[in-house]
């Protein structure tokens, strides 16, 4: 039995189990992908303290390292419930059985994607949502980037590297990411932007995506942008339904917790994307790994 089980190997999980090794308690991290959490699919990260500049991956490494030299126990395996008592029982769909007296949800979120017919079956076949693991193999081809937040402004200033020409196509009459990154895009010749434009379809030809249709908000006009290749960034969602029992949800899916990251089940702790908050960074995820280490800590005396 550990003292704590953190569920999730992203930013808020690892840096949870840092501060719990540091405190002398036993901990695992249960991760169902890869450790590091969303952030290491990032090719330049600017926003952590003290570093000006690091590639996504290297940050993940790093601090996967750091939590396993101070003795963390890994497990690459997906969590589907966590059951309540005075010790808290993990089980996973590999069918492992965990037991620890404080438990803490890091899940983090997903993509999202647009819901529109013949999506899902177009993902890995034209629709990807990481610039850096797909797209090069797009090099001199023509793409479309949907999304006008920072990580699709990052992603399609990279694909521009790569790629003959990247058409962004925002919802929005403006982009939501920062001025910086907006100002680089506009200054890349083989970039084109179509803002208050809605992606209402995709076109494909023996099962690869082939164009992407779309139609403006303004005018109402349709059009049929060609593409080889169309990455989404429209957001992420939680992934959080199967542990409504033990941490409360919003309306939204997101774990129902304040800062403290404490939920109505007395030793089951949340932290980072997952829970419910304003501000979404990998400085954030990591504010609230610690928090719900030391509460964890706390709770367990």
């Amino acid at each position: 039995m550990y003292d704590i089980i953190i569920v999730g190997g992203g930013p808020a999980g690892l840096t949870a189990a840092v501060y719990a090794r540091r405190a002398g308690k036993s901990v695992l991290v249960i991760e169902k992908n890869a450790f590091g959490g969303q952030i290491a699919y990032s090719p330049k990260v600017e926003n952590i303290p003290g570093t000006i500049q690091i590639s996504g991956a290297e940050f993940a490494d790093a601090l996967t390292e750091q939590a396993m030299n101070l003795g963390t126990d890994v497990e690459l395996e997906k969590v589907i419930s966590v059951e309540n008592g005075e010790v808290k029982t993990v089980r996973t769909e590999e069918g492992g059985c965990y037991r620890a007296k404080a438990v803490i949800l890091a899940l983090g979120v997903k993509h999202r994607t647009l819901g529109l017919p013949g999506e899902q079956e177009l993902i890995g076949k034209g629709i990807s949502f990481c610039a850096v693991c797909d797209g090069a193999f797009y090099a001199g081809q023509d793409v479309v980037m949907v999304g006008g937040g920072n990580s699709a402004l990052q992603e399609a200033l990279l694909l521009a590297e790569v790629c003959k020409h990247v058409t962004i196509v925002q919802n929005l009459a403006f982009f939501t990411g920062e001025q910086t990154l907006a100002d680089a895009l506009k200054e890349k010749e083989n970039v084109s932007l179509r803002f208050s434009t809605l992606v209402t379809g995709y076109e494909s030809r023996d099962g690869q995506l082939s164009a992407v249709l779309v139609r403006s908000e303004e005018t109402g006009e349709e059009d049929r942008i060609a593409a080889d290749g169309v990455f989404l960034a429209v957001g992420l969602a939680p992934e959080n339904e199967n542990f409504a029992d033990v941490a409360a949800l919003d309306a939204r899916g997101y774990f129902d917790a304040d800062e403290s990251c404490r939920t109505v089940t007395e030793g089951i702790f949340v932290a980072g994307d997952c829970r419910r908050k304003n501000i979404r960074q990998v400085v954030t995820a990591s504010a609230d790994g610690a928090i719900a280490a030391m509460a964890a800590c706390s709770y367990i005396g």
